[in-house]
């Protein structure tokens, strides 16, 4: 369960509204690759599939979803870089 109640400190935001399968995802692993062990990267996108996709692909490669929620018209993730 991803807990909404955090007090985080992002260290990148990646803009992925208006961007679709597999952008999304794409942009969030180089993103990740240019921050440090740790560092927390904050997602927006508007995808439908961003939901699943984002949070399995930061499953599957040992990163660490820290929050995700649903804003009216997308959803924002907090990850943070694992490995």
């Amino acid at each position: 369960m991803v807990s909404d109640k955090l007090n985080i400190d992002v260290s990148e935001i990646l803009d992925a509204r208006g961007l679709y399968c597999p952008e999304p995802v794409f942009r969030t692993k180089i993103a990740l690759e240019k921050l440090q062990l740790g560092n927390v990267l904050k997602i927006l996108a508007d995808d439908p599939a961003a939901d699943d996709d984002i949070s399995r692909w930061v499953d599957r490669n040992g990163h660490i979803l820290l929050q995700k929620n649903q804003k009216n018209n997308y959803f924002e993730f907090l990850v943070q870089k694992g490995k």
